[in-house]
């Protein structure tokens, strides 16, 4: 089993720092993290949690981390792992954009293809239209999609997501006091989550307090949906072996 498993770590790692587009958001990271350390009491310092979400939220509920109480080596233990946490976060996420803009290795020349589409256009009637409907069809909303239900990781995410969001609802509408109920499906679906916390937080100042609580949850159901489509799209990368990222 970790046999297996070494191929993909490395997968894993070639898809992170292997494009232009996980090199930049890496390097981004970096420059939050810079800034985290010359503004520490800023808001600012919060830039590397927000980009390495939704995974590097989770360390928010772990007992172990900065803050934590004890003698000098605890708390040297704790920003240990808090530094590396991040930047298993910062990983996979740079693997998920390196996933998005990954190649094929076993894809045919482009003289190759073309020649292939022209004789099954001219072989067979309504070749044309076939050829044109075959192009299409892997670009429609279903097969967007597809990677957010047909791997383990991705319905995982989608089942913390799905509890996140049923806590919030029965927090607003069955419990006589729903406190800060949202952060929990805010920071599962981070950092697409904070575009539904905007979207929904107007209705509050506009006597249509009974809409933000729905505006808010479609918003974050449709950023977990985007979130496990992008986690599932790594999970196939990293099992195909005939794929790798675009330099």
């Amino acid at each position: 089993m970790p046999n297996a498993s070494r191929p993909r770590l490395r997968r894993l790692l070639v898809f992170a720092t292997g494009n232009w587009l996980a090199r930049g958001y890496l390097a981004v990271c970096a420059a939050a993290v810079l800034v985290m350390f010359l503004f520490p009491g800023s808001d600012l310092a919060l830039g590397p949690l927000m980009l390495t979400a939704p995974l590097s939220l989770v360390s928010v509920v772990l007992p172990f981390g900065p803050g934590t109480e004890g003698s000098g080596a605890v708390d040297v233990l704790a920003a240990g792992f808090w530094t590396l946490w991040l930047l298993l976060c910062a990983l996979v996420n740079a693997a998920v954009l390196g996933a998005l803009v990954a190649r094929s290795v076993t894809t045919a020349p482009a003289g190759v293809r073309g020649s292939l589409r022209r004789i099954t256009a001219s072989s067979e009637p309504g070749g044309a239209d076939m050829a044109r409907s075959a192009r299409s069809h892997p670009h429609g909303v279903r097969a967007l999609l597809a990677p957010a239900v047909d791997n383990w990781l991705a319905r995982g995410y989608l089942a913390v997501v799905a509890a996140s969001l049923g806590f919030f609802l029965y927090a607003v509408y069955l419990s006589p006091d729903p406190g800060f109920a949202g952060i929990w499906p805010f920071m599962a679906t981070a950092p697409l989550g904070i575009l539904a916390f905007l979207v929904a937080s107007p209705a509050e100042y506009f006597s249509l307090s009974w809409l933000s609580p729905l505006l808010f949850s479609v918003g974050v159901g449709l950023s977990g949906l985007v979130n496990a489509a992008l986690f599932g799209l790594l999970a196939r990368r990293l099992r195909a072996p005939g794929v790798r990222p675009a330099t």
